[in-house]
């Protein structure tokens, strides 16, 4: 059995990870904001001995305050999975502190913070991944913060890869495309609801620049990341997982 935490571990994919890694007997520690959606997350995951830890990650005294509680318990994978997403525009309703503290300032909190719990563990290689997506890759029209902080978590990844090799933890992140989740579908509702179609036909131009036509579904990145979690040589790497949205040679 080894033991996990996931950020943002209340829905979506995070939610996802989190049912996956329990049913391969593992131990799970769910962090988020938001205590009863963690609960319900906890209660349906297979095994015992999961943790609930409520934190903000964009707020480094709380995930510090959180850490705290688990100091003794060893990890052998944090798995920066929190994010928001949503517009932003220039002005005094910009999101953009919103947006990056959370999904780059937070991701570094988060990490930072349990770092202490990676080094305990005894296992012979110890893995950090991170949520990125596949907008990190390309540009959205009034979507620079989320671009921007999904597009900084890479050099994150590849400089925290560079810096923790010699203690044999592996650094890795995941580019998601279109994922079915919440998120996803409020995020189609407003780029719809901003250019004035509706929700499907926005779906339908999205899919046009999608290669497969479709969404991916949070089990198959709950698969991709366990597949990651075993590997012992793969690091400094970004792997798109996004219906051949983007494809890199």
């Amino acid at each position: 059995m080894k033991t996990y935490i996931i950020s943002g571990a209340g829905s979506g994919i995070g939610k996802a990870m989190a049912i996956q890694l329990a049913n391969e007997g593992n131990q799970i520690i769910l962090l988020g904001r938001n205590k009863s959606r963690l609960e319900e997350v906890k209660s349906a995951l297979s095994g015992e001995n999961h943790l609930v830890a409520v934190a903000d990650i964009a707020n480094k005294s709380s995930v510090m305050a959180a850490a705290e509680t688990i100091k003794t318990i060893a990890i052998d994978g944090i798995i920066a999975n929190a994010g928001i997403g949503g517009e932003n525009n220039w002005g005094e309703t910009d999101r953009w502190d919103e947006i990056v503290d959370t999904n780059l300032t937070g991701t570094y909190n988060f990490v930072n913070a349990f770092l202490s719990n990676l080094t305990l563990s005894k296992n012979e290689v110890k893995h950090i991944l991170i949520t990125s997506s596949v907008l990190a890759r390309l540009g959205v029209v009034n979507y620079t913060a989320y671009c921007a902080s999904k597009a900084g978590l890479l050099g994150l990844m590849r400089s925290w890869a560079m810096e923790f090799a010699s203690k044999n933890i592996l650094v890795n992140a995941i580019a998601p495309g279109w994922v079915d989740t919440d998120m996803a579908q409020e995020g189609l509702q407003g780029i719809a609801d901003g250019i004035g179609i509706s929700k499907t036909e926005f779906f339908d131009m999205a899919m046009h620049s999608v290669p497969l036509k479709k969404m991916s579904q949070p089990q198959e990145i709950a698969d991709l990341v366990s597949y990651l979690l075993k590997q012992k040589s793969i690091t400094g790497q970004t792997i798109d997982i996004n219906a051949g949205s983007v494809m890199n040679s």
